[in-house]
């Protein structure tokens, strides 16, 4: 269902020029009508309002029942910094956050993460922003596997593609689930993105590519 605080993320990224139409080469090498880039973000209004739109995911489906956030490097590490922050602001809720080097650091305390060290038990959630064929997600969870007995089971992203990943019938979204026992939550799905496009006439050519490119990828459950 399209409501209208999905209504108001699909206009924020749409004005952060982050969701944008025309033909862009996923990760996985498909072409699309849209792509959803949040390294577009660029300003300290559009950082703060991102992070709202994310702690009003998290704060709706998990509260506080958590210990920890991880960002990803690169892109999961301004949002995962934000998140935090805006969970805080808006809701009172602290809670420690960390991200991961790309290159690991060989001088001073070294290592590869930076912030939160977790601890055996912890309940970390994963800021990202979006899934395609699930190929960051695979990137992932070694890193956090890595940091001891840790429980990653909560991922949350700005869109939900809902494209089959490496198993036909199956999105990468049900395939990570299947292989890591994680649930992924957007705060908007290519669904949404679909009925948003129907009310705008000046969309007609993209909502027939949408359509087109839907049929061909997306699995819908």
């Amino acid at each position: 269902m399209l409501t209208d605080s999905k209504i108001r993320f699909i206009e924020f990224m749409m004005a952060a020029d982050v969701l944008r139409f025309g033909e862009f080469k996923t990760k996985s090498g498909r072409l699309t009508p849209y792509f959803v880039n949040t390294g577009n973000y660029r300003t300290g209004a559009q950082i703060a309002g991102l992070g709202k739109f994310y702690a009003e995911a998290v704060k709706e489906t998990l509260g506080d029942a958590f210990d920890a956030m991880f960002g990803p490097a690169y892109k999961g590490i301004p949002l995962v910094t934000t998140t935090a922050a805006a969970l805080y602001n808006e809701y009172g809720i602290d809670k420690p956050y960390f991200f991961n080097r790309k290159e690991e650091k060989d001088h001073g305390e070294g290592g590869s993460l930076v912030g939160y060290k977790p601890k055996d038990g912890d309940r970390v959630i994963i800021i990202e922003d979006v899934i395609t064929a699930g190929t960051a997600v695979r990137e992932t969870m070694p890193i956090l596997q890595g940091c001891g007995a840790v429980r990653a089971e909560h991922m949350f992203i700005s869109v939900n593609r809902c494209e089959v990943g490496q198993t036909p019938g199956k999105t990468a979204i049900m395939e990570v689930n299947e292989e890591f026992g994680l649930q992924v939550h957007a705060i908007v799905t290519v669904q949404d993105l679909y009925e948003y496009l129907k009310g705008k006439e000046e969309y007609t050519e993209i909502l027939a590519r949408m359509e087109a490119y839907m049929d061909r990828y997306c699995v819908f459950e």
